[in-house]
C-alpha cells in the first residue's frame, strides 16, 4: 500500500468529486501496468492506494513520485513530502504522517515572519510541501526554488478545499477565461491560478472568491 501525500479533507458531494477526481489521475497513472488497485482513506484524511499484481513495485513507485508518499520511519538528510497544516511565529508544522516542524530559521525564503512568509509566496493550508527530515528540518531546496518561481511571471492566486476542474469552471463563469493561462495542480484539493501578463491577480481574488469555499491567497510578481 502506498499512501499518498495529499489530503481529502472535504466533506459530503465535494469529497465524492475529489474522489472520482482521484481515481481517474491514479487510473491514468497506473492504469497501463499489470497491477489491480483499490483506493481508500485513511482516519487523518491521506488517500491510500492498496496495489497488487506483477507491476505492483512500479505502481507503487509511480504514484508516489506523482504525489510523493507519507512514511512511518524518517532517515535524516533525505527528502519527504507533507501537508502544510498550521503556522507559528516559530516556523511551520507539516504534517506528513506525523507533526514536522520547519523553524523560522530553516525556511529559507527570505525576510518576515513565518506568517509574513506564508501570506507572500500564497501557502494555502494544506498544500503539499517537500523538506529535508533532521533536527532541525528544513525546507528541500527544490521547494524553496518552486515557491520563489511563483514569484516570478505575472502573478498567481493559490487555492485550497476545490479541485483543479471546480475552479476553472468558477473563473471561466467569472468571465475570466482569457485573463489567465493555466491552473496548477499542487496537490488534490490544492492548486495555483496562473495569471497572463496584464492581469490582476487580487481582482481574480475578489471575482471569483465569493463563488468558492475555499482559502484564496495572491502571489504578486
Amino acid at each position: 500500500m502506498v499512501v499518498l501525500a495529499t489530503k481529502c479533507y472535504v466533506r459530503g458531494d465535494a469529497r465524492e468529486r475529489a474522489l472520482d477526481g482521484l481515481t481517474a489521475m491514479v487510473d491514468d497513472r497506473i492504469g497501463d501496468l499489470d497491477a489491480e488497485w483499490e483506493l481508500g482513506v485513511r482516519h487523518d484524511d491521506f488517500p491510500t492506494v492498496t496495489v497488487e499484481g506483477a507491476d505492483a513495485v512500479a505502481a507503487r513507485n509511480a504514484l508516489g513520485e506523482q504525489w510523493g508518499r507519507i512514511t512511518d520511519a524518517f532517515e535524516p538528510g533525505e527528502t519527504y513530502t507533507g501537508t502544510l497544516e498550521s503556522w507559528d511565529e516559530e516556523g511551520f508544522v507539516l504534517d506528513a504522517g506525523r507533526p514536522v516542524r520547519v523553524p523560522a530559521g530553516e525556511l529559507g525564503l527570505g525576510p518576515g515572519t513565518p506568517s509574513q512568509i506564508r501570506a507572500r509566496f500564497g501557502l494555502v493550508q494544506h498544500l503539499p510541501m517537500q523538506f529535508v527530515y533532521g533536527e532541525p528540518a528544513r525546507l528541500a531546496d527544490a521547494e524553496r526554488d518552486r515557491l520563489y518561481s511563483w514569484t516570478r511571471g505575472h502573478g498567481r492566486v493559490n487555492f485550497n478545499s476545490a479541485t483543479r476542474a471546480s475552479v476553472r469552471a468558477t473563473i471561466n463563469r467569472a468571465g475570466h477565461a482569457d485573463d489567465i493561462e493555466t491552473v496548477e495542480r499542487c496537490g488534490l484539493l490544492e492548486g495555483s491560478v496562473v495569471c497572463r501578463e496584464g492581469t490582476d491577480p487580487p481582482g481574480i481574488l475578489s471575482n471569483v472568491g465569493p463563488h468558492l469555499p475555499a482559502e484564496l491567497l495572491c502571489v504578486l510578481p
